[in-house]
This record gives C-alpha cells, sequence and structure tokens, in this order.
C-alpha cells in the first residue's frame, strides 16, 4: 500500500501549560507544577491531565485526550479533505486508489 503524506503536525502547533495540580502527592503536589494541559491552536481541542505526580506522565495523558477529543478529530478530518480535494488532478487520485492492488476482497 502506498501512503502519502498529506501534512504534518510539529510542537509548535501546540501550546503546553503546566500548573499546580491537587490529587496523589501530599505537600509535593504544593510545590511542583504536574498538571498539564495541551492546547492545538488551530482547533482549539484541549487535552488535561492532573492525575499523576510526574509531569511526564501527565502530558502523555493530556495529549492522548486531546486527539481522542471530538474537536480534534473534526478538524482532523476536514484538514485531510481540505488536501485530498485539492489535488490537480482528481480523477487520476480516484483511478490510483481504485487500483487492484488496493482494494481487498473478501470471500465467505
Amino acid at each position: 500500500m502506498n501512503k502519502k503524506l498529506l501534512f504534518s503536525i510539529t510542537k509548535k502547533d501546540f501550546r503546553v501549560d503546566t500548573f499546580r495540580s491537587g490529587g496523589k502527592g501530599g505537600q509535593k503536589q504544593n510545590k511542583t507544577e504536574s498538571g498539564v494541559r495541551i492546547t492545538h491552536i488551530d482547533s482549539g481541542a484541549v487535552g488535561e491531565s492532573r492525575e499523576e505526580r510526574s509531569q511526564f506522565q501527565n502530558k502523555k495523558i493530556a495529549f492522548r485526550r486531546l486527539t481522542e477529543s471530538d474537536r480534534f478529530k473534526i478538524w482532523h478530518r476536514i484538514k485531510t479533505n481540505e488536501f485530498l480535494f485539492n489535488l490537480q488532478n482528481i480523477d487520476k487520485a480516484v483511478d490510483e486508489m481504485m487500483d487492484e492492488k488496493n482494494i481487498k476482497i473478501e470471500y465467505l
């Protein structure tokens, strides 16, 4: 299968904010900024996590929540369609997609 990169998302497309969070950690929670809020600038989608003591773990959780949000999924779908429909020769693209090597037929 021949995949083509339509667009990419990098760190500069996100804003990462850290804050002091409640939860696990006792007195440590008052001293460290382990809570994380990640915002995708273009879509406005937000992921937040504060339940772990580790900022790194909270970043992973917040990013996963952001990418699984409805708002980010809609933005991704719109952006993908914009790129696909801006192909100069749509008939050629359809013919390539309908090539035998791209079609899977299952027999029951």
